[in-house]
């Protein structure tokens, strides 16, 4: 069995006006990835996205901090935190192993901003849709990053936030909080 976890710090937390905080961890057993991450603070009464991201070759990805924030705008957007950590890999919705990423089957914060999310992943099935994927059979979870998405639409975004993903706009898609995945054991 192998154990990773990550402690998930606010990104962007000034300019949403809330601090999402939480904690993932992913255990390996057999043919099963268990996948727990609880969030709080998070935008409240709403949908949020949340994957690993990481380098398809391999590389270590890091965290974006607000130095990603290139254009300045205030906000580190999707792609600016492509240079450190890489392109979205794996969504923590209804189906992972299916590496759906565009879709409405990610957890919803309650009015508190809270939400708990937990699945067990079939593991064959998502290391053949990560092998299609990213001609990589490897998941590699310590070397990856997570991160979690999404404020209110209501939200007055300038127009230089970009990340828009299929019909999904900058607001579904915009970084609320980041976290490296670390193994702890195994």
């Amino acid at each position: 069995m192998k154990i990773y976890q990550a402690k998930i710090a606010p990104l962007n937390a000034q300019a949403i006006g809330t601090a999402a905080h939480g904690s993932a961890v992913f255990v390996v057993n057999g043919d099963q990835l268990t996948v727990n991450i609880e969030m709080f603070d998070t935008p409240a009464n709403q949908q949020h996205w949340e994957h690993f991201h990481g380098f398809p070759d391999g590389r270590p990805a890091a965290v974006a901090t607000m130095a990603q924030d290139a254009n300045q705008d205030g906000y580190v957007d999707l792609p600016e935190t492509e240079p450190v950590s890489g392109t979205t890999m794996v969504p923590f919705n209804a189906t992972p192993e299916t590496m759906d990423v565009p879709n409405d089957a990610y957890p919803v914060a309650d009015a508190n901003g809270y939400f708990a999310y937990t699945k067990v992943v079939p593991l064959k099935r998502l290391d053949a849709e990560f092998k299609k994927v990213f001609h990589d059979s490897e998941l590699a979870l310590d070397k990856r990053v997570i991160y979690i998405h999404g404020v209110a639409p209501s939200l007055n975004l300038p127009a230089t936030v970009a990340g828009e993903v299929a019909q999904y706009d900058h607001h579904v898609t915009l970084p609320i909080a980041v976290g490296k995945i670390e193994r702890i054991q195994g």
